[in-house]
């Protein structure tokens, strides 16, 4: 048994070796893996900051395009209320323009204004004087010739040589 024994022993001696050289490849794994996560969790934090740097940037240049938009709008819009306001204001002077223009043509000047007020006047006199001189006389186509004639006042008493004048009705 010696030899077996002895067989025995190697083998043992080998296979000790061998847990002992895996139980080191095992320590030596896990020291490398517990540096592997230390320098993953090291990596996930300059991903995240990296990540963080990033967006920042892309926010603070989406601010910028944001605010340049704003000022375009802004632009456009008081361009857009300027010329809004001035067609308005072109409108209205036209509209108040073309009436007065059109008055101003076609109504008589001061002096004409003047010049007919003094013939309405004159026509006023002479139409005062007719009524005095017999213009209310109430005048009238008679008979089958159409001959003129007047309505008179019976109640006055007639006048002339021969008695044939006689008073207009309303004098």
């Amino acid at each position: 048994m010696s030899d077996r024994g002895q067989a025995m022993d190697d083998a043992t001696m080998k296979f000790g070796l061998l847990m002992e050289s895996a139980q080191a490849h095992q320590k030596s794994a896990e020291v490398q893996l517990e540096k592997l996560r230390a320098h993953t969790d090291d990596l996930d934090g300059v991903v995240r900051d990296e990540i963080r740097r990033t967006l920042v940037d892309e926010l603070k240049m989406l601010t910028a395009e944001s605010a340049r938009a704003v000022r375009v709008f802004n632009r456009a819009g008081r361009g857009a209320f300027l010329r809004a306001a001035f067609s308005s204001l072109v409108m209205a002077l036209l509209f108040t323009g073309m009436p007065a223009g059109i008055f101003r043509w076609s109504a008589p000047s001061e002096s004409q204004i003047a010049a007919l007020r003094a013939r309405r006047d004159e026509l006023a006199a002479n139409v005062a004087q007719l009524e005095r001189r017999g213009g209310r006389a109430d005048w009238r186509s008679c008979g089958a010739g159409s001959r003129l004639c007047v309505r008179i006042d019976r109640s006055a008493p007639a006048y002339g040589d021969k008695a044939d004048f006689y008073i207009v009705a309303g004098y």
